[in-house]
């Protein structure tokens, strides 16, 4: 089956530190402008999902949220998250890190679109 969400190495390392640093920790990437064109990761205790976001799956523990309006964008491909030497935005924890989570993609082959899971949307009402 194929998935719709994956890290890399990197990745996974500073989800580790700052979980460790911060307790529980989630990530929505709401599609919306400036910050929110790019994932956002939070203490999980800060954030509750509304109805349209979609939960691509976990990372490390990690809850990864997207936004409806940029799910249905990237419906047909798998997002890859990424930590990269930088500076994030000012509201993600990994800010002051000396690593920015970015996100890639990879458009699905016709064999992993016929196997893809649902979507999965857990928000309050």
């Amino acid at each position: 089956m194929a998935e719709r969400l994956s890290a890399t190495p990197s990745a996974i390392s500073l989800i580790e530190k700052l979980t460790e640093q911060h307790g529980p920790i989630v990530f929505l990437q709401s599609g919306g402008c400036c910050e929110g064109s790019g994932p956002m990761c939070m203490p999980a205790d800060e954030f509750r999902p509304s109805p349209s976001d979609v939960k691509l799956g976990v990372l490390a523990g990690a809850i990864f949220y997207m936004g409806d309006s940029h799910f249905s964008f990237m419906a047909n491909t798998h997002t890859i998250l990424d930590a990269v030497p930088g500076s994030s935005g000012s509201f993600s924890l990994d800010g002051g890190s000396g690593f920015a989570f970015i996100t890639r993609g990879r458009v699905y082959t016709d064999e992993e679109l016929a196997t893809l899971p649902a979507e999965e949307r857990v928000g309050y009402v």
